[in-house]
């Protein structure tokens, strides 16, 4: 069974930065993509980027173009999340999943825990 374990989440103020990691128990390689999905309380799960198995290919929610950046280190089976100029409306849990490349949550066959980060303005 794959496990996925997020990391780095926190309470930061808008404007600060984080950077989430997500360590696979399995090769990333075995993942044609892997990809980062948040919820906020009441609302729906929603896609925030995609990395494709090598990491030359990533796909980033409107959202978050500009201030998010997804990458992956391959030898270390871990998928990176850097979030900078972090707003409230960013505060939600964050979930690694690992799959097919993919903005839909269902392509993806594994998920792990979830990582809360919240923004303070």
């Amino acid at each position: 069974q794959v496990q996925l374990i997020e990391s780095g989440g926190g309470l930061v103020q808008a404007g600060d930065s984080l950077r989430l990691s997500c360590a696979a128990s399995s090769p990333t390689l075995n993942f044609p993509g892997m990809a980062w999905f948040r919820q906020a309380p009441g609302k729906d799960r929603e896609f925030v980027a995609a990395s494709e198995r090598h990491g030359v290919y990533s796909d980033v929610a409107d959202s978050v173009k500009g201030r998010f950046t997804i990458s992956r280190d391959n030898d270390e089976n871990t998928l990176y999340l850097q979030m900078n100029t972090l707003k409230p409306d960013d505060t939600a849990v964050y979930y690694c999943a690992a799959g097919s490349y993919s903005t839909r949550d269902s392509d993806y066959n594994y998920w792990g825990q979830g990582t809360q980060v919240t923004v303070s303005s």
